[in-house]
């Protein structure tokens, strides 16, 4: 059984930073795509960034220039580094991986972590 495991959320101060971690644990051979989602009360869920296997990159606009991801193909790892933070990041971010294959050939089309609290307050 795979799944993911999200850490590093919490409460910060405006302008402040937090880095968010996603391991993918169990028998995993590769995932295509990892990223990142947020759902903040009374709005709907929202790509945050997502990054390829190969390194390709997207951000939300909202986010563009302050937050940046990673990723360690081999630890089947992806960071999200969040800068600059504003009250209006907060949100339970989700982590979430696309074509993940594991040690057995069985492929998950599309797998999502627990979520973690982001909170930016003063």
């Amino acid at each position: 059984q795979v799944q993911l495991v999200e850490s590093g959320g919490g409460l910060v101060q405006p302008g402040g930073s937090l880095r968010l971690s996603c391991a993918a644990s169990g028998r995993v051979s590769s995932i295509n795509d990892m990223g990142w989602y947020r759902h903040a009360p009374g709005k709907q869920r929202e790509l945050v960034a997502i990054i390829s296997s190969g390194g390709v990159t997207k951000f939300a606009d909202s986010v563009k220039g302050r937050f940046t991801i990673s990723r360690d193909n081999a630890k089947n790892t992806v960071y999200l580094q969040m800068n600059s933070l504003k009250p209006e990041d907060t949100a339970v971010y989700y982590c979430n991986a696309v074509g993940l294959r594991d040690t057995s050939g069985n492929i998950y089309r599309s797998i999502w972590g627990q979520g973690t609290q982001v909170t930016v307050s003063s």
